[in-house]
């Protein structure tokens, strides 16, 4: 029997409450449970105490018999300090697309010949004034 640390979820619609359940990775999601471990609001502040509540020693139990937590769980538990943070691998998600590269690269050009462009007026006038004080001396 795979055992699974998961949430099941409660609530109305568009107002979700999540129980943290140990359950048969068979089971369906918001179906039978084993135990109820804890609860998750994620309609509260990210600071909220009672956002995520967990019963820590029951879940070391469940992990020490080889439940596998899901993802969602996995970090709950990292931020909860009961579990070592793991490596994530997210090669390619962040990476912009072509055209926004494109477009990236294009309004970094334009700013660039803006620069430029801001930076050799300023030379010009310094040379156009040394004469007309040469003029003012004769």
């Amino acid at each position: 029997m795979a055992m699974k640390i998961r949430l099941a979820r409660g609530g109305s619609k568009k107002r979700p409450f999540y129980r943290i359940v140990a359950a048969d990775s068979r089971m369906p999601r918001d179906g039978r449970f084993i135990e109820k471990l804890g609860t998750y609001n994620p309609l509260l502040p990210k600071d909220s105490e009672e956002r995520v509540k967990m019963d820590i020693d029951r879940i070391k139990h469940w992990l020490g018999e080889g439940a596998q937590p899901t993802d969602r769980i996995s970090r709950m538990l990292e931020a909860a300090g009961v579990l070592e943070k793991k490596t994530r691998n997210n090669p390619n998600k962040g990476k912009p697309g072509e055209k926004a590269e494109a477009r990236v690269q294009e309004k970094a050009d334009k700013a660039a010949a803006a620069a430029e462009a801001a930076a050799a007026p300023k030379e010009e006038p310094v040379a156009e004034e040394a004469p007309a004080e040469e003029k003012a001396a004769e």
